[in-house]
């Protein structure tokens, strides 16, 4: 991993994508990626100048959880709400940002 100063941001938000996968073989190698993911989100609007503040800058969900900020999805239709998105959700957002072709581009990679 290496840290990235000038992340994409969504809503001024620092956020990372989680994607699962299951490797069934090595030799040859043999993956299949779930076709769902999540993008978790900071708790608080990014600041390449408060590097200490860790609700800025950790995507990780066992630190946001403590935040004030914190906001848990309670309804899986609105899934592009809180502190935790899905993949899914992540894409229309971008769709509408960016337009179709960025976002085929990052799905793509």
């Amino acid at each position: 991993q290496r840290y990235i100063d000038r992340p994409l941001l969504i809503r001024r938000f620092k956020f990372d994508v989680r994607v699962y996968v299951a490797v069934t073989s090595f030799n040859p190698l043999r993956v299949f990626m779930f076709p769902e993911g999540l993008a978790r989100f900071c708790t608080q609007p990014y600041s390449n100048k408060l590097k200490r503040d860790q609700f800025r800058h950790l995507t990780n969900y066992s630190i946001n959880k403590k935040s004030d900020t914190f906001q848990a999805n309670q309804d899986a239709a609105e899934d592009a709400v809180g502190s935790k998105w899905s993949l899914s959700a992540l894409f229309r957002y971008m769709e509408g940002a960016y337009g179709r072709q960025i976002t085929d581009q990052v799905r793509a990679n």
